[in-house]
């Protein structure tokens, strides 16, 4: 029987190979009495155990033969501390035959989640999806559907949400509704919504709007609001069938080429409407502004593209998006196009 002295002191991996050659000078015997041989601590103990049983250089057994089921059933508990040695070259094939094993069942997951994926996008996605040109148009007249289809955009939605309510969001739960409003503003989600300038004169209305704002939801009323309306990312959007009567279902709308049609609308209702749940800049008259500000904020209220600005003033596309940025901050705009139309609508271009 080999021995040694005091571990103490000795590199991990020489005790680990000590105790190993003196398990298999032993051949099959108690792990406790090779590590008590050893004068091994209870630390060394546990760790020399669990090292040896990884790398498959010992096994587990009883006083008769466990076999190789038996040791990998994770139910099967030997009945000693007995333990066998397994030769380097047998553990290392063996670790190899399970790694091969793993590696084909890994595969076969790939195969597999493979062939869904090929046949949603190839099916599925192609058969739905919309070119820049294409629109999509579906009639909704059951409610839960409807509401299904707004859980759906909501979770694709990337940048802008937009809605209206020409009389509050009617049947929809508030709790719902904030739900909703904190996963797309925690998504980085621009959130806008119009109500109603009565809304605000209603108390449960008034303290959902306020809660919305609260959340870092855009509020704006307006005493006008002609339909109900949801759009998302100018890819998608939500209008009643009947605007009179929206409890008759809705129309979901896909493609850009249609959706910026009620994008437009959305934004003329966003302009016009004055915010709710701020204290709003006072409106300053624009008497400061150059000549060469004026006109490219008439340019910009026609709908002119930077570059056509900046050849009409005869200046670098630069200098005018410069320009045009320092009028947003001015304005309190949060885009070109509401300057454009804010701009007007103070009288800065009279």
């Amino acid at each position: 029987m080999a021995t040694t002295g005091d571990a103490t002191g000795r590199h991990g991996a020489d005790v680990l190979l000590t105790l190993y050659q003196e398990l298999r000078a032993r051949g099959v015997s108690s792990f406790h009495e090779a590590c008590g041989e050893l004068r091994l601590a209870p630390e060394e103990y546990e760790r020399c155990r669990a090292e040896l049983t990884s790398l498959g250089l010992i096994v587990p057994t009883t006083s008769t033969h466990a076999t190789i089921n038996d040791v990998r059933d994770a139910n099967w508990r030997p009945d000693t501390d007995t333990v066998a040695t397994v030769d380097p070259e047998i553990a290392l094939l063996r670790l190899l035959d399970r790694e091969r094993e793993r590696l084909r069942e890994h595969l076969a997951e790939a195969d597999k989640a493979y062939s869904t994926l090929e046949t949603l996008a190839g099916t599925f996605l192609r058969a739905g999806s919309l070119t820049r040109s294409e629109i999509a148009v579906e009639a909704i007249t059951d409610y839960r559907r409807i509401q299904q289809a707004l859980e759906d955009i909501i979770d694709v939605m990337q940048e802008d949400s937009a809605s209206m309510y020409p009389s509050g969001p009617t049947r929809q739960i508030p709790e719902r509704i904030l739900s909703r409003d904190r996963r797309q503003l925690g998504n980085g989600v621009r959130v806008r919504a119009i109500y109603h300038t009565k809304d605000a004169g209603e108390p449960e209305l008034a303290d959902l709007l306020s809660r919305r704002v609260a959340l870092g939801v855009e509020v704006r009323l307006a005493p006008v609001i002609p339909m109900n309306m949801v759009i998302a990312d100018q890819q998608y959007a939500m209008v009643p069938i009947r605007p009179d009567e929206p409890r008759e279902g809705a129309i979901l709308a896909r493609g850009p080429v249609l959706v910026r049609s009620y994008l437009s609308l959305y934004e003329h209702c966003w302009h016009t409407a004055s915010p709710y749940g701020h204290d709003v800049a006072p409106e300053r008259g624009g008497d400061g502004l150059s000549e060469q500000q004026r006109a490219a904020l008439q340019m910009l209220a026609t709908g002119m593209k930077d570059e056509k600005i900046a050849r009409n003033l005869g200046v670098s596309l630069r200098t005018v998006s410069r320009m045009l940025s320092e009028l947003m901050q001015e304005l309190g705009a949060s885009s070109r196009f509401e300057a454009g139309v804010r701009a007007v609508r103070l009288g800065w271009l009279d």
